[in-house]
């Protein structure tokens, strides 16, 4: 792995958490994910379960997490199974983990190979009575493949017909949404990664660039400062690609007057940042644009600020929605009568701003959190809003991922990163 070690003490914290909330004489299973085939013998970059990795540490395909608290045995209360490493293995994959190493990284003692699971978990089954199995259950997921835990899943209840199953998924909401301080630096230094990089492409975007050239930049500058690259698929958006909300192809050339809609992150450790940002090809906004732009930094301002302890989520997007209602208002955008006769489902402001402001975040990009909760100290979230004018051949969103205080204004993870209109047209001209 490219990151540096991670300490073990947040893992064994996190196992603790977990089992705290498992009912009694339950046994939990986690497994991480496949290595996804592309065709003939080609495969996709290995990405671990977020959730194992959470629990573990463990950032290797063909792993199993067993958490038995009460087992009548000590031995049995944590175990990792791994995928056995030898010298041909090593020759041709590289290192895997040994049993040794895993405790290291993992703080669990007890290690077995994978080839043991079968016959462990038989024993374990004897003295369970309920087993939690994990399913995603995120509000936005939309999973066609069959992972590795689904078929896990279909295996267990077909072999372990009576014994009771829970579901681990709503624990993980809540205790993965809410951040230990070891995760929280993580996310910072994401988002330190993120900064190097936006630095770096400031002086560097003229008419004519490539947005390909901009995302090869970021990029650069990502995994020389030990990522693995992009948290997510990266948004590079020059002149009417803005108002395409999800654009991804990032193969237009930049035109001068342009602006560029910058949606990139680092991660780190499996640890995500979110960032936006809009930038003048030309480097410096046209007096339209920076009004615009203005108006967006002054929503993400006010917005910002209302992401306190006890806020609900739903009622924070209608607090936004009314901050982004005045501020088209004022740019000319709606009119009174437009907001006196809106569809209370679909308000006015929807047609320029049509997406939400916040969302958790964490080892995933939208990650875990159960959003009918109250928002609660050491809560990550995004905060982004943007208006998109396709009728003025631009978009503009800003964002910023944002710590939930146990009082006052949450903490900006990106506070370093320019967002001042003047800061980024002095960057560009530098």
């Amino acid at each position: 792995m490219k990151y540096l070690p991670i300490n073990s003490q947040l893992f064994i914290k996190n196992r603790a958490k977990f089992a705290s909330q498992m009912k009694p004489n339950s046994v939990a299973l986690f497994n991480s994910n496949d290595i996804y085939p592309v065709s003939a013998d080609s495969t996709l970059p290995f990405a671990q379960h977020r959730d194992i990795f959470y629990l573990s540490g463990v950032d290797q395909e063909e792993s199993v997490l067993l958490i038995f608290p009460d087992a009548p045995y000590a031995h049995l209360r944590e175990v990792l199974f791994l995928r056995e490493t030898n010298e041909h293995i090593a020759i041709w994959e590289g290192e895997k983990l040994t049993k040794e190493r895993a405790f290291e990284v993992s703080g669990v003692r007890t290690v077995y190979w994978l080839s043991d699971f079968h016959k462990i978990l038989k024993e374990v089954m004897t003295y369970a009575d309920t087993a939690y199995l994990n399913t995603n259950e995120h509000y936005r997921a939309s999973v066609e493949t069959e992972t590795r835990e689904d078929r896990f899943i279909k295996w267990f209840k077909a072999t372990y017909p009576a014994h009771k199953v829970e579901r681990s998924n709503p624990i993980l909401q809540r205790l993965r949404s809410v951040k230990e301080a070891e995760e929280l630096a993580l996310i910072k230094h994401a988002c330190d990664i993120t900064e190097k990089g936006v630095r770096r492409i400031l002086p560097f975007v003229k008419p004519g660039v490539m947005e390909y050239e901009i995302e090869a930049e970021l990029i650069h500058e990502f995994v020389r400062n030990r990522s693995k690259g992009f948290a997510y698929t990266p948004i590079i958006a020059s002149g009417k690609n803005a108002n395409v909300l999800h654009y991804i192809e990032n193969n237009r050339a930049c035109l001068a007057g342009d602006l560029i809609l910058l949606d990139v992150g680092a991660e780190y450790a499996n640890y995500s940042s979110d960032l936006s940002r809009t930038i003048p090809v030309s480097g410096r906004f046209n007096a339209r644009q920076k009004e615009v732009y203005n108006a967006v930094l002054k929503v993400k301002n006010e917005a910002a600020q209302l992401l306190t302890p006890g806020t609900l989520w739903k009622e924070y997007h209608l607090e936004v929605g009314k901050i982004m209602t005045s501020a088209l208002l004022d740019l000319g955008l709606l009119t009174p009568p437009d907001v006196q006769n809106e569809n209370p489902d679909w308000p006015a402001y929807k047609k320029y701003f049509m997406h939400g402001t916040s969302h958790h975040m964490g080892l995933d990009t939208h990650d875990y959190g159960l959003l009918h909760e109250p928002m609660q100290a050491n809560m990550v979230f995004t905060v982004e809003p943007g208006i998109y004018i396709p009728e003025e051949g631009f978009g503009i969103r800003l964002e910023d991922d944002m710590v939930i205080q146990p009082q006052g204004a949450p903490i900006n993870l990106m506070a370093n990163i320019p967002i001042e209109a003047e800061e980024i047209e002095h960057l560009m001209n530098s």
